[in-house]
């Protein structure tokens, strides 16, 4: 099956300037764990996950004086819509992330996430 099949095309973004806490309401509020982080071209800038929220958390004294930007991942993995789900699961492991913006001319179209690609499987 390919990624074009699962993905969610609803992708939700933050600026990489925006503060760290509205990063973590917008997740809270769509009920997501990572945003695609995108810079003043709306262009790919980062992820940033739950996992990124702990650890400012963990390092800053003050979380609410940082950037989204200064936490998120800037080595970003992405998936193509023509990739197979299994191929693209095989990368999530073993980069050992949850979440993949879904990228097509350059462009941030999606999020694909180990939760969709587990779903796939049990329904198989």
């Amino acid at each position: 099956m390919k990624i074009a099949d699962v993905y969610v095309p609803d992708v939700r973004t933050c600026s990489r300037l925006a503060p760290l806490p509205e990063a973590a309401k917008e997740m809270a509020d769509a009920g997501i764990g990572a945003l695609a982080v995108v810079d003043e071209a709306n262009g790919l800038a980062g992820i940033i996950s739950e996992r990124d929220l702990v650890l400012a958390l963990a390092d800053e004294d003050n979380p609410g004086s940082v950037s989204a930007g200064e936490y998120a991942t800037a080595d970003v993995e992405t998936a193509r819509l023509e990739e197979e789900t299994s191929d693209v699961a095989r990368r999530m492991l073993d980069a050992e992330i949850r979440h993949l913006p879904v990228v097509e001319h350059n462009r941030v179209i999606g999020m694909i996430s180990m939760r969709d690609l587990l779903a796939l499987e049990t329904r198989m």
